[in-house]
Formats: structure tokens, sequence, C-alpha cells
């Protein structure tokens, strides 16, 4: 099974980061993995489902449980499963849990989830780039969350900045390559495209962690899986 964690610390109340993450709108503002989110009224355990655009016109939708949530110490952790019958997705099931831990000043928000790859041999060879690919629009989505709560930039706005951002680096690339030539020229403009950190209104995945710390939560009492998370449950 594939794995993915990632957290950010958000200087935001535990309220605020759980309203703007449990909410079904504005979860799908911020998260780039989700085009939009729909619950499934009257289910219990609550139900979702999703879709995402991969290309203009062609979604892959799936669906989601809420498997169960915990308060305590403070914090909170909700736990869920999630999968897509769509043969076109990569990903066949999984489970997973967001984790809401009070620090100082702030909330650590944090993840950790697993999932199953489809089309056999074939679908595992793919994830060696699509899992990157996967963690990376986490950590980055948890940064636009991050900037939203605590500097009021909205995820609509953040998205402009990191394609405004993005052209000007491939802008500089491409001007290198095209008015000079020499390799040391366009190498240093790459660096440059590379190198540069984001402006500090721009969502970057850097700014995030990407590996568990020693005290995540399967060292602090019941793990996700006791909330009734198994990535072999079927929805």
């Amino acid at each position: 099974m594939a794995r993915i964690y990632v957290e950010a610390t958000i200087r935001a109340s535990l309220d605020e980061v759980w309203a703007a993450t449990q909410d079904h709108q504005r979860h799908a503002r911020w998260d780039a993995r989700f085009g939009r989110i729909d619950p499934v009224p009257g289910t219990a355990p609550a139900a979702f489902t999703y879709a995402t655009a991969v290309l203009p016109g062609v979604e892959i939708a799936g669906y989601g449980v809420h498997s169960g949530e915990r308060r305590s110490g403070g914090g909170a952790t909700s736990a869920l499963r999630f999968g897509s019958a769509d043969p076109r997705s990569p990903i066949r099931d999984g489970s997973g849990y967001w984790r809401y831990v009070p620090v100082p000043g702030g909330v650590r928000f944090l993840t950790g989830y697993a999932y199953r790859t489809r089309w056999g041999s074939a679908g595992r060879l793919i994830d060696l780039i699509f899992g990157p690919v996967f963690g990376w629009a986490t950590a980055w989505s948890f940064d636009r969350l991050r900037l939203w709560l605590e500097h009021g930039v909205t995820p609509e706005r953040a998205r402009r900045h990191a394609v405004a951002e993005l052209l000007l680096r491939t802008a500089l690339v491409t001007a290198a390559v095209t008015l000079d030539g020499r390799p040391l020229v366009v190498l240093a403009a790459l660096g440059v495209a590379l190198g540069v950190p984001p402006h500090r209104h721009t969502p970057a995945a850097r700014r995030c962690r990407r590996h568990p710390r020693d005290d995540r939560p399967a060292r602090n009492g019941r793990t996700p899986d006791d909330l009734g998370v198994s990535a072999s449950s079927g929805r």
C-alpha cells in the first residue's frame, strides 16, 4: 500500500481549522485533490462523493465515508475511508485520518493516509510518479489552507499567485534559451527559477513536513484504526 504523510502548523484556533476542513464546501476550495465534494443525505456514518478534474472536461469520481471522530486532550482526530469505482482512477481504495494538535499559538494539522492502486503491476509502476505528485498536492493544499486562515489569502487568490509565479519562472528560462542560449546562462536561469523561494502568499509544498514525528498518532494512545478505519473496507 502507498502511504502519504503531511503536516502543517497553522496559526489559528482549533475551531477555525476544524470548520475549514470539515465543511465540504470550504474543504473543496483549498484542497487541490478535489474539484467538488457532495455529502450524501441521510447516511450514517456520513458519506460523500467527490469529483476531480484531471483534464479539461474529464472528471474522475469517487466516494468517502467518515468512519469516526474523537476529541481528547484539547485536540481532535477525524478518520475516513475512500475509494473510486471509476476504472480510470489509479486509486482503488484507501483510508486515512486528519489530526488536530493544539500547539502554542496555533494548531498542528496533519494527515496520514494509505491507498491501494488498481491495474496490477502497471498501477504500482504508475504510482512511482502518481504517489509523489499526490503527496505534493496534499502538502501544497495544506499550505494554501494555512495562508487562508493565517493571512486571509483566499484559496482562489492563492491559486492565481501560484499560476503567476509559475509563468514568471517559465518565462525566465524561456528567455534565457531563446535570447541567449549559452549553457551557463540557461543553467543560471534554471537555478534561479527553481531555487528562489515562493512569495510568502504563494502556496508551497516545501513549507510542510512530509515525514511523521516521533509523537505521531500511533504513539499517542489509539491509532486511527481504532476509529474504524480499514483500507480493505468497501463503501
